[in-house]
């Protein structure tokens, strides 16, 4: 059996704040093969951006400590890595999607120059070479007229056109992982489906493994193979897509699916109002947490 590409064993992350500690990630392990998508889905504050941003090594506050486990990518342990090391592994061997397309580009800067930026911060080309190169990432997400996009300004762009250059930086020196942290919240419903499709074509073309967080199942269930649940810091439930959200073992998954709106519903209950309906369903099922841990 192959090893696999990340193994986040046993994690945890605590926050050293004035009121006290919080521990925001608690004993976590995810494990992702290469070429897999896996999407790691739970609500605001479950922990689940903490855990992927664990990967790199940004965290962004000194306040945030990884106070045990280990993380290892490509048999390594990256928490044993120097912060010197960590940034020969970010963009060249691990990429990075953030959800505000806008504050992840540098308003200052073209599309372009920002790309060859990237590319001989971690590759030794020329600067031609490094052209060439950014213009095939851009290429690569189907960013349309791509030679003139490359001399304009991130404002010229469209949202769904920010998100495309966003992941061509991440994917400029074709890392073997990619994490997507929530990469179509900010875009409406078409956008979004193409920004979604575009991850699978990525991951068909290039084989990059792919973590995408997200809190929406839809996402989950149009890409990833394999997802996990996350709340309070924890994991609740693991497994195949398809087992996961056809048939949730957790009540807090099982909450969670309640909530995913239904097209289909009998005259009956599509008299309840729907945010009491889900209200009820969600307490009842995660009333049932205590007597299931």
């Amino acid at each position: 059996m192959n090893e696999p590409l990340l193994d986040i064993q046993n994690l945890r992350v605590d926050f050293h704040t004035d009121g006290g500690v919080v521990h925001a990630v608690r004993n976590v392990s995810i494990t992702l093969a290469p070429g897999e998508i896996r999407g790691l889905v739970g609500e605001s504050g479950s922990g689940k951006s903490v855990t992927s941003l664990s990967v790199l090594g940004l965290l962004g506050t000194p306040r945030a400590r990884v106070e045990g486990g280990a993380i290892v990518f490509r048999g390594e342990n990256l928490l044993d890595k120097t912060e010197k090391e960590m940034r020969g592994i970010r963009g060249s061997h691990i990429g990075l999607v953030s959800q505000n397309a806008l504050s992840a580009l540098d308003p200052s800067f073209t599309i372009g120059a920002q790309l060859i930026e990237v590319i001989r911060l971690h590759q030794k080309v020329g600067k031609e070479t490094a052209r060439k190169k950014a213009l095939e990432s851009l290429e690569l997400v189907a960013l349309p007229d791509p030679a003139r996009r490359m001399k304009a300004y991130p404002h010229e762009l469209s949202g769904g056109q920010r998100q495309r250059v966003v992941i061509a930086i991440a994917l400029a020196c074709r890392p073997e992982l990619l994490l997507a942290d929530e990469p179509t919240t900010a875009l409406d419903a078409t956008v979004q489906k193409q920004i979604l499709d575009l991850l699978l074509e990525i991951n068909r073309e290039l084989g990059t493994a792919i973590l995408i967080v997200t809190h929406d199942f839809g996402v989950v269930s149009h890409v990833c193979s394999q997802v996990t649940v996350m709340r309070h810091g924890e994991v609740m439930e693991a497994g195949t897509t398809a087992a996961v959200l056809e048939e949730p073992k957790h009540p807090y998954t099982q909450g969670l699916m309640s909530a995913v709106p239904k097209l289909h519903l009998d005259d009956a209950t599509r008299a309840v109002p729907r945010s009491n309906r889900r209200l009820y369903e969600f307490k009842q099922l995660v009333s049932a947490q205590g007597e299931t841990r």
